[in-house]
């Protein structure tokens, strides 16, 4: 009798995430004070942030603004228990001036709240928010000598981020994957700098995440043991503490090894989590009410009067992208990332461009020059106007997709017009059937080796006669007639010569046969100098598709 191995019991991730917004106010929480990043330590600082005796705060309006913002574009119930408050949340520590940080328990701004997130090969999901509320945020400690307090000579404290106003969003333990986690986290911060209400610089702090997860047996119904992963100050970060946490608890579970309540820290260095804290009892916070703010309430007509000024969200975007527009989930994914660029593509559409040739023509060369030169596209020098008119030059077939690439790089330094462009230097393009068969003409007769080597079989030396032409015309040659041309002069069978008549001197040599290197080393040669073969014929089979880049994103 054989025995068989148990099964391999398998396992599924439980994640919940807080993450801390930073609201874009000029001023702190309860304090006039700048939050402007950066100044010299210790100078945006007053009595009332600093937690001087006798001081008092005041809540600031327009922090609740922002706050009220987000936890209505995250459909949250605000304040469903009629109204929200301030407590004091007492521990100690050197960055936190008043040894304890207003904040909000028993009763936050918001509850009950949703966020849907799209994952690549999954069906979109909703992830639950428990809670938003506000608080201010703590100092910030410089450690001398090491990267952490470990190790460390000695501490600076720079109380400059004390009394920032945040938002902290609690998510329900939804999330079950590493790729899930990124998805909420970067359809958050998609949300809160559509809103305006954070820049989400997650080099500044502006957005930071803590990550709650433990592992259970796939499909069950019970909570592992909770452990906390702080030091997460990107999305990759994020997506890769997710995987290597998990993979380590797994790994304890197997091995019998208890897994300890505790908090860790994600270390870039080394790709790992590293043990700092244990959390084994609950920390005593002794929240009580704060006694100098009052109770928050908001009526009704105050909440509906929020739900109407959101907008359009990107999750409503992308899904009109795709279905009004027919763009690829990819294109509208990347159009409205940014809330200025979805903004740009609609001015670009509005203007009788199609989606897909303005999506294209943002993803490709429009984004690589931002990534080169570091610029936001409300600072480009080619506006959403610019951009149609290059683009229906194009369309109108009077200039091709290479001379439009041509013109970019002026466009991007200098702006103006497109079309006075074309006009001053003559780059308009040659679409006269008459004429481009004349030139095609002539390629064709002075390669009568190429000729007869396509007719033999070797298809692929169709781009070598495209080059060839675009070279003889400067690229102003349309690409579709010269592909017509082409294809058509080369389907011809040559007439064949009269028979000579009979000699009795010796026959002459046969001609040498076409040698293959030589050739394809001239085709690959020239379609290199003419740089536009494989574009062009591209650009043919897509009109609708502007500029050379359109093939990366199609």
């Amino acid at each position: 009798m054989t025995s068989t191995a148990p099964p391999t019991v398998q396992y599924e991730a439980v994640i919940g995430l807080e993450v801390h917004v930073q609201l874009s106010t000029e001023t702190k929480l309860f304090c006039r004070c700048s939050t402007r990043f950066g100044n010299t330590p210790n100078t945006n600082i007053c009595p009332i942030c600093t937690g001087q005796p006798g001081t008092l705060p005041v809540l600031n309006q327009q922090a609740l603004d922002y706050a009220v913002r987000a936890a209505t574009a995250l459909n949250c119930q605000i304040h469903p228990q009629g109204l929200s408050k301030f407590d004091r949340k007492q521990y100690f520590y050197p960055d936190l001036p008043k040894n304890y940080q207003i904040s909000q328990y028993d009763l936050p701004l918001a509850e009950h709240g949703w966020l849907e997130i799209e994952v690549e090969g999954e069906a979109a999901k909703r992830i639950g928010i428990t809670r938003l509320h506000m608080e201010e945020d703590a100092g910030k400690l410089v450690h001398a000598g090491a990267d952490r307090l470990s190790g460390s000579t000695h501490s600076l404290v720079d109380f400059n981020r004390a009394g920032v106003a945040l938002c902290e969003i609690v998510s329900e333990p939804d999330i079950r994957s590493a790729a899930q986690a990124a998805a909420y986290a970067e359809e958050l911060r998609r949300i809160v700098r559509y809103l305006g209400v954070c820049d989400g610089n997650m080099q500044e702090g502006s957005l930071r995440f803590d990550l709650n997860i433990s592992v259970r047996p796939a499909g069950g119904s019970k909570f592992g043991t909770k452990v906390e992963i702080k030091n997460l100050n990107s999305f990759n970060a994020l997506q890769r503490a997710v995987e290597y946490e998990f993979t380590r608890q797994v790994d304890c579970v197997r091995s019998g090894e208890r897994i300890v309540q505790e908090t860790r820290l994600w270390d870039e260095a080394t790709q790992r989590t590293i043990s700092m804290r244990s959390k084994e009892e609950a920390n005593d916070y002794r929240y009580f009410p704060e006694p100098d703010l009052v109770p928050i309430a908001l009526d009704s007509n105050q909440i509906d009067a929020y739900r109407q000024r959101l907008g359009e969200l990107p999750a409503q975007k992308r899904h009109r992208y795709c279905g009004t527009l027919g763009l690829s989930s990819y294109d509208a994914r990347v159009l409205t990332d940014e809330r200025e660029v979805a903004e740009y593509f609609e001015q670009v559409v509005a203007l009788d461009i199609p989606a897909k040739q303005a999506a294209n023509f943002l993803n490709g060369p429009v984004a690589a020059y931002l990534n080169e030169t570091r610029q936001s596209i409300s600072q480009i020098k080619v506006t959403p106007e610019v951009s149609a008119e290059l683009l229906a030059l194009i369309n109108q077939g009077i200039i091709s997709n290479r001379i439009a690439n041509e013109l970019l790089p002026g466009l991007f330094e200098a702006g103006g017009s497109p079309r006075a462009l074309v006009e001053e230097r003559g780059l308009t393009q040659i679409s006269d059937r008459g004429q481009l068969e004349e030139i095609v003409n002539e390629v064709l007769a002075g390669e009568s080796d190429s000729v007869a080597a396509y007719r033999g079989g070797r298809t692929k030396l169709l781009g070598f006669f495209v080059g060839k032409v675009m070279k003889k015309t400067a690229g102003r040659a349309d690409p579709q007639v010269v592909n017509d041309l082409l294809q058509s002069k080369l389907a011809e069978q040559p007439t064949a010569p009269p028979p000579e008549p009979e000699s009795a001197a010796e026959p002459p040599e046969a001609p040498p046969a076409v040698e293959d290197a030589p050739l394809e080393a001239a085709t690959e040669a020239v379609t290199a100098e003419a740089g536009s073969a494989e574009a062009i014929t591209a650009a043919s089979e897509e009109p609708d598709t502007p500029v050379s880049h359109q093939d990366a994103h199609a």
